[in-house]
């Protein structure tokens, strides 16, 4: 039971990424884009962990925080030339 209720999850989060992808084609401003970017990853890295649950194994754990960390960076990266046009400052004057 508790496996069939796994694989009803995984295939929920599983449709959910076609909405977020549809989003991140068609968004009607980039700010919508770059949510549902962030949307993905943070999808992505529930289906890992749920089919990591699924096989039984602690094997993909580490690729879980490593989606986590670079989920976050592209979020910080895109909030920030969307705030500024620029992700890295050359001059450090102004």
């Amino acid at each position: 039971m508790f496996d069939l209720l796994l694989k009803i999850a995984l295939l929920g989060v599983s449709l959910s990424m076609i909405g977020f992808l549809y989003r991140l084609i068609k968004g009607p401003s980039v700010p919508d884009r770059v949510v549902a970017l962030d949307a993905m990853g943070i999808n992505l890295i529930a289906i890992v962990a749920l089919a990591s649950i699924v096989m039984d194994t602690s094997a993909y754990l580490e690729a879980i925080l490593l989606l986590g960390i670079l989920s976050f960076i592209g979020t910080v990266a895109f909030a920030k030339f969307l705030e500024k046009g620029e992700i890295i400052e050359n001059d450090r004057d102004s």
